[in-house]
């Protein structure tokens, strides 16, 4: 668990004018802490014998003070102590445009050259969000990719997946890892019509699953990476483990409930191991914030993946 910086606390409770609040004091406290969850798992047509060890990290929303160059710096140094085999970034590096009044950005090659002090023996992989295709404004005029926080994270020597492949291996036994293009990369336009916000409707993604898995050539365990999880309801048997971030846990959850959360299908993926009709899915409650900069009941996480080995099946 990151202990919180006093520095850090007292100016975010300035800037929110939350100093006479409780509620808004431990909201705040929340969210500029970090602890790691694991989950134990033994995921449908994993090959006997495989173990990995997956640090997943997601929604990062990097700025001024709530997640710092130095915080990112914090959580790398975290995530590297835990030795994992690959680390897994699952987008959303860039801070939101409804949490710009009381946060200032940090460039892209500034945090990507942090992000890429991570390491693992089967390196470091990533996929983009919403909001690194949502705050590139060439990017929406355009219609289309690249974005700059991609082109950010390949500089720093960390491949970014958009509808692709890899395959690996540990120990002489092969997996697969696919990474799968944003759902809600471009915002509505006027010939969308109307939109309802936070449920995906209305937006246009860059996904593509079935070519996505197409490249998949031999039986080996497959793990997709996605940013949001609303893409699960169409994800095959084949695939042995879907992980995604975007929800944060619901940001605020009292009493496990969450009000507001990013999805078409409302709390059905808010956070946590889930699993429907034998495929499962990890949802990480993610580091930052959007919107507002506090958590409640949704305390930032690094998600350690640990597969093949006993435990939740």
């Amino acid at each position: 668990m990151r202990l919180i910086r006093r520095r850090d606390l007292l100016k975010g409770i300035v800037l929110m004018g939350f100093s006479g609040s409780a509620f808004g004091g431990y909201g705040v406290a929340q969210a500029l802490r970090q602890s790691v969850t694991t989950y134990r798992l033994r995921p449908p047509r994993w090959t006997p014998g495989l173990s990995l060890r997956i640090a997943v990290i997601a929604d990062l929303h990097v700025c001024e003070p709530w997640m710092s160059l130095e915080r990112v710096e914090e959580i790398v140094s975290q995530t590297n102590a835990l030795s994992p085999d690959a680390v897994l970034l699952l987008g959303d590096y860039v801070m939101g445009y409804r949490l710009s009044r009381y946060s200032e950005p940090i460039h892209p090659k500034n945090w990507a050259a942090t992000l890429g002090k991570l390491k693992a023996p089967l390196g470091v992989h990533a996929v983009l969000g919403n909001h690194d295709w949502w705050e590139d404004s060439e990017v929406q005029r355009r219609r289309s990719g690249p974005t700059a926080a991609g082109h950010a994270l390949e500089n720093a020597g960390i491949p970014v997946y958009e509808n692709s492949t890899v395959r690996l291996q540990k120990n002489g036994k092969p997996f697969w890892l696919a990474g799968l293009g944003d759902q809600w990369a471009l915002l509505p336009t006027a010939k969308h019509g109307p939109f309802i916000r936070n449920s995906g409707r209305g937006y246009e993604g860059v996904d593509d699953l079935p070519a996505t898995l197409a490249q998949v050539t031999d039986d080996a365990p497959v793990i997709l990476m996605a940013h949001e999880p609303d893409i699960f309801p169409h994800v095959p048997e084949r695939v042995s483990l879907t992980v995604a971030g975007h929800t944060h846990g619901g940001q605020i959850r009292i009493l496990g409930y969450a009000p507001v959360v990013p999805s078409r299908y409302g709390r059905r993926y808010v956070y946590g191991h889930i699993v429907e009709d034998g495929r499962h899915l990890v949802v990480s409650g993610g580091l930052g914030c959007s919107a507002l900069p506090l958590r409640v009941g949704s305390t930032p996480e690094i998600v350690m993946l640990e597969l093949g080995q006993r435990g939740e099946v």
